[in-house]
């Protein structure tokens, strides 16, 4: 690289071609320590001097960036494409990336509304409970909702028993939920009264779930039905076709039939 005593002419500083290109000095300091961009010549006092070439390839380098590649694929991958259909695949590849990108993106939004929504509803701020509610979205369990009823031992529980055991647990913990309440749904619609059969096979089911996801703990089971009771009865309208109340007094007469007093302090009615 040749070194000037002077700036000559068609050559300009770092400032200058920063101005005139529309990035900032340290974007093209950057630029010229990774290898990407490199200033045409120096001054002798060391000052970095570009030319019209530069401004140029610094263009190129922006626009190719708008597409979504990185400095690294400007750098080295993209450089050592020869042909029109090597840069046809090339880009084929980067829109499905960006495809993906969009979709993540559009998760994460609507995620981000969700949890607002909770938020606005529940009277303190409680960041754990917010990552719970987080965890639940990532694996796309519909009852996130339910965790501002409950306390923080229970939603804790429900939190690392679902973590540790992967999102394909979850998925089958929240299709076999989804299940009983469209049997709910469709037993009270039906006019079955909740001491049925009908109804109390639902009841029989809804209570091995309820043991599965507390992992038979007692206290937390007694603790998981309270906090059903304290649903708002307006949410709980929003969110499901049945009255909780329909659910809850089948629940109700199945404890008593087989046994379970210590839930007699739980009342349905």
């Amino acid at each position: 690289m040749e070194k000037y005593r002077a700036i000559p002419k068609g050559y300009m500083t770092v400032g200058e071609i920063a101005k005139k290109a529309g990035v900032t000095v340290r974007t093209l300091q950057y630029y010229d320590k990774e290898g990407i961009l490199s200033p045409s010549s120096e001054s002798e006092g060391g000052r970095r001097l570009y030319t019209d070439k530069d401004i140029v390839k610094l263009h190129q380098i922006q626009s190719i960036k708008h597409l979504g590649f990185s400095l690294e694929d400007i750098k080295t991958r993209l450089p050592s494409i020869n042909t029109p259909a090597e840069v046809s695949s090339v880009l084929i590849e980067q829109a499905a990336s960006m495809r993906e990108k969009i979709k993540l993106l559009k998760e994460v939004l609507q995620s981000l509304e969700k949890l607002n929504a909770e938020v606005a509803k529940m009277e303190v701020v409680d960041w754990a409970k917010y990552a719970d509610i987080i965890a639940m979205l990532q694996v796309k369990n519909d009852s996130y909702w339910i965790l501002k009823y409950l306390d923080d031992t229970v939603a804790g529980h429900l939190h690392d028993r679902y973590k540790h055991k992967g999102k394909g647990e979850a998925n089958k913990a929240q299709t076999v939920l989804n299940r009983l309440m469209q049997r709910a749904a469709a037993l009270q619609k039906a006019g079955y009264r909740p001491e049925s059969e009908k109804c109390q096979a639902l009841a029989e089911d809804w209570w091995d779930f309820i043991k599965s996801s507390t992992d038979g703990d007692m206290n937390m089971m007694s603790k998981l039905m309270k906090a059903g009771l304290s649903i708002d009865d307006s949410e709980w309208r929003e969110k499901n076709a049945f009255d909780k109340e329909f659910i809850g007094n089948a629940l109700g007469i199945y404890l008593e039939k087989t046994g379970y007093s210590q839930f007699e302090e739980v009342q349905y009615d």
